[in-house]
């Protein structure tokens, strides 16, 4: 067994990046695995614990991007580790598609009551976000006997062919693999009027569309607050004509913004909402939460084989427990601290233009994609792990249980770097 990470909680650098065994593992993966995964630098990860993740050389980082938004509650918390063991020591899998889990119900009686509206709703289990946003565009389509969707520009919902024809950040995504599935109209996020007064009175009858699709704040398209009366009107306009709302939570969800849901931030009830990342502290996990009378589709209307396997809802269930019980808040108390520690970098750093977010998902903007690209390799060579968003957006994502000291830390590391490279 390895030995787990202990002691510090800040990072510690000790030989050139990449060190030697990471360079060969790099070059063994360029040999033998898809060209197609993004690297945003050479990091070969061995373990983790909590905030903290430690490379094939002994190096240890400190992770502000959360495995990309999945470790809620931080690397191997001991306590979904110990769920995770004892499930996988009974039973790892038998297809909860053709037969039955305890904890299938027990999960989903848990996601009904962190809804805020009070509704009955009703959970459908798959392996990731897109699979999550594909069974909400079946269900949307099923339930209203509609064909077409409306989705946002810059907006990010998956890579399978579905989810797919959503999502509209990077040309990339969509390359080559044309046609995509039909019926998909996209509109500036944040912009209602030009929905209502230009898409539906030139281009789509709404009468024929069976859902709207949006991120509360989007992730990919660059950490983007809505203006307040958005998603509201977003609302009112769906309403009037019958169409469903999805709400894409796969990144912001699961108490990222220091809410359990980001669409709480905002005067928002969604028919139907997307899982996955945070769900489940990095066991694969997708759920598509539905009104009790929308998810209404017949037996083998749509299943999945490994979709809430045991072992992932036993995961999940703890995620859960942890989540209410300590890091919703901490999320809400760290995220203003730190949002505190990045406002001044406005005022130190020509190149940031704005800093936004809520919670822990904070978008950091500097002045073009050239320079966000060198900071974030600057903070990695000094320990700190961050990524990409959008054209030139820097965003934080840290795991939820991150503490003062590490947030301070991050925040002047970024600082550093962008003098460095600026």
């Amino acid at each position: 067994m390895a030995t787990q990470i202990t002691g510090d909680k800040l990072p510690k650098i000790i030989t050139e990046l990449p060190g030697p065994r990471a360079r060969e593992i790099i070059e063994r993966d360029h040999r033998y695995v898809s060209p197609s995964y993004t690297r945003s630098y050479p990091l070969v990860v061995k373990q983790g614990k909590g905030a903290i993740v430690e490379d094939v050389d002994g190096n240890r980082f400190l992770d502000f991007n959360a495995g990309i938004a999945v470790c809620s509650t931080g690397h191997c918390h001991p306590d979904v580790v110990r769920a995770i063991q004892q499930q996988a020591e009974s039973l790892i899998h038998m297809s909860g598609t053709d037969f039955y889990y305890d904890h299938m119900p027990q999960l989903a009686e848990k996601l009904e009551s962190l809804m805020p509206d009070g509704k009955q709703w009703r959970c459908f289990f798959g392996n990731s976000g897109t699979e999550a946003i594909e069974a909400a565009m079946k269900l949307a389509r099923y339930a209203t006997g509609r064909w077409q969707f409306i989705a946002c520009q810059s907006s990010f919902h998956g890579r399978t062919m579905g989810a797919l024809s959503l999502t509209s950040s990077k040309p990339v995504h969509r390359k080559k693999f044309g046609p995509l599935v039909p019926g998909v109209t996209h509109f500036p996020y944040g912009n209602v009027d030009y929905l209502e007064n230009v898409v539906f009175k030139t281009t789509v009858n709404p009468g024929e569309v069976a859902a709207i699709i949006v991120e509360a704040i989007q992730g990919e398209g660059g950490y983007i607050v809505p203006p307040p009366d958005f998603l509201p009107g977003l609302e009112k306009l769906a309403r009037q004509h019958g169409i469903l709302l999805i709400a894409d939570e796969v990144q912001s969800g699961m108490g990222r913004t220091g809410k359990m849901f980001a669409f709480e931030h905002f005067d928002f009830h969604p028919d139907i909402v997307a899982l996955a990342k945070g769900v489940a502290s990095g066991m694969p996990l997708g759920v598509t939460i539905a009104h009790a009378d929308v998810m209404t589709w017949e037996p083998g209307a749509h299943a999945s084989t490994f979709g809430g396997n045991p072992v992932c809802l036993a995961a999940a269930l703890e995620t859960v427990r942890l989540l209410q019980t300590q890091y919703v808040a901490n999320a809400a108390k760290i995220g203003e601290f730190l949002r505190g520690k990045l406002d001044g970098l406005k005022k130190r750093h020509k190149v940031v233009t704005e800093v936004r977010g809520r919670g822990l998902m904070i978008g950091v903007q500097v002045s073009t994609p050239a320079l966000r690209d060198s900071i974030i390799m600057e903070c990695f060579k000094r320990g700190v792990l961050i990524l990409g968003a959008g054209a030139s957006t820097i965003r934080l994502s840290p795991p939820l249980m991150i503490e003062e000291e590490q947030a301070a830390f991050a925040a002047t590391t970024l600082s550093d770097a962008i003098t460095a490279v600026a």
